[in-house]
């Protein structure tokens, strides 16, 4: 393999790897609506629900390999929150069909 196949490949892992923590940065800011349907329901059972499960578990493999650094750096707390629980929490608590 080229050098230059090698450096995509990488960033491709790594974008894969971030892309849903900035999701669930995003559903953590928002209000949930007033009104629900079933497509909304649906759409979260079938689409959203999977994604954030992934989520949690990329999110739960990076905090174990980043434990030592967060350990050195005094922000272990930070790091499984931001990874660890607040993926959970937009999986497990979050009612049916909110956003």
């Amino acid at each position: 393999m080229t050098g230059r196949k090698k450096i995509i490949i990488l960033l491709l892992a790594v974008s894969l790897m971030v892309i849903p923590f900035g999701s669930s940065a995003v559903a953590k800011s928002l209000k949930y609506p007033i009104e629900n349907s079933a497509e909304l329901m649906a759409a979260d059972l079938v689409v959203a629900r999977p994604l954030q499960f992934v989520s949690l578990v990329t999110g739960t493999v990076v905090f174990v390999i980043s434990l030592p650094f967060s350990a050195l750096g005094k922000n272990v707390g930070e790091a499984y929150n931001l990874m660890m629980v607040e993926p959970a929490r937009m999986t497990f608590l979050r009612p049916l069909g909110v956003f």
